[in-house]
């Protein structure tokens, strides 16, 4: 199935979309002027209907089939991230970010726009039987929007038999989709620690309880919990990000502050790995005579996990527009994605979508491929189309 002609004629002014939101980035929660184009374009559109605020600064619209609107049963939600990430732009192109300190380094951008033009097309041909519900989610970084727009009753407004949400990949070709049954990214929790001592005189180390030292044993014993506790094949991965402490060449610090991060696949591995990282602090502070805080962020996102018979049918749709033979079989990555919330609560598939020989996601010169935009959209539309087949009316 080739690119509809309505999306292939566009992609000029859908590619002007993509640069704008590009140049107007937004990070958490603050998405204010993304949310107003979106909610502007949508009801252009002609869409049944269009609702902002939902979960803060999330905005979903209903697009009903040519026999009318369905009930849960006979509907279907796509799902787009609106929100940037706060880094500045080292790209020095005519559409670079506007906004120092905010930049679109992950693609939602083209997300975005990828659901706008697939919303376009949907509303114009209306050739399915039943309800599409294109969300437009906030804060996908950092901060659970997913999970906000839920908690906001997203599904007990908008009843849905089924989510589909799609994210950019740098270096696999554009044309190309990427996906897998089951596991597909990992589940996050961060963390801060504070090792609190006697600070004093360098020379004098004695006369302190060394919070440095106590640190650097902190880090090695946490380093290496994942390769002697978790076995290889449920994998796990935790990280010290930063240590910060003391700024004088003859101080010992009274005070260190570490951060870190740790993934896995599985809940249950990452929530051994946190009591770990308790019980292991314990253990230091005795040892060295400290104290050692441990704080467990809130907002830790679940594992991103793939439905088997949706994402055998998400795979079917891709091939219809691409071919089999530019379907890929993702590996599993301990990255994180907030999609995962919605998983959770209905059946559904989180595919990747080729973005060309690109910058990496969050690297400072990264920049959505246009040319994605239109495989992207079709790719949305046909699930749609698919899932609720039109038929004649009664």
């Amino acid at each position: 199935m080739p690119i509809p002609n309505s999306l292939a004629d566009r992609a000029r002014v859908h590619a002007e979309w993509r640069r704008d939101l590009h140049q107007h980035p937004e990070t958490a929660f603050e998405e204010t002027r993304t949310a107003a184009f979106v909610a502007e374009k949508l009801r252009a559109f002609g869409c049944d209907a269009v609702e902002t605020g939902i979960g803060r600064t999330g905005v979903v619209a209903v697009i009903h089939g040519r026999n009318g609107p369905g009930d849960g049963d006979k509907s279907v939600l796509l799902r787009a991230d609106m929100d940037a990430l706060p880094m500045r732009e080292a790209n020095t192109f005519e559409h670079v970010s506007k906004h120092p300190g905010a930049m679109h380094a992950c693609g939602h951008d083209g997300h975005t726009t990828m659901l706008l033009a697939a919303a376009e097309h949907l509303a114009e041909t209306r050739a399915f039987d039943g309800t599409a519900v294109i969300c437009f989610q906030p804060a996908e970084e950092f901060g659970g929007g997913a999970n906000e727009m839920i908690q906001d009753g997203l599904f007990e407004r908008f009843p849905v038999r089924e989510v589909y949400a799609m994210h950019t990949l740098p270096g696999l070709e554009i044309g190309r989709f990427g996906l897998r049954a089951g596991p597909m990214l990992g589940a996050n929790e961060d963390f801060d620690l504070t090792v609190s001592g006697k600070g004093g005189h360098a020379a004098h180390p004695a006369d302190c309880v060394d919070t440095v030292q106590a640190a650097a044993n902190l880090v090695s014993a946490l380093h290496g919990l994942v390769s002697r506790e978790i076995a290889p094949e449920r994998a796990g991965v935790l990280s010290i990000t930063s240590i910060v402490g003391g700024d004088s060449y003859n101080v010992l610090p009274a005070e260190v502050r570490l951060k870190g991060t740790v993934r896995a696949y599985e809940a249950e591995v990452a929530a051994y790995l946190i009591e770990r990282i308790k019980s292991v602090s314990r253990g230091v502070a005795e040892t060295w005579r400290v104290g050692v805080d441990v704080s467990v962020l809130p907002g830790g996102y679940p594992p991103t996990i793939n439905d088997a018979e949706k994402t055998a049918f998400a795979r079917s749709v891709a091939a219809e527009i691409v071919g089999e033979e530019n379907i890929r079989e993702e590996a599993t990555q301990l990255g994180v994605e907030d999609f995962s919330y919605m998983l959770q609560k209905r059946p559904g598939s989180y595919i990747c979508i080729g973005n060309g020989d690109s910058a990496p996601l969050h690297h400072p010169e990264f920049d959505f491929n246009d040319a994605a935009i239109a495989p992207g959209a079709a790719f949305f539309a046909r699930i749609v189309e698919s899932a609720l087949p039109l038929r004649d009316p009664a």
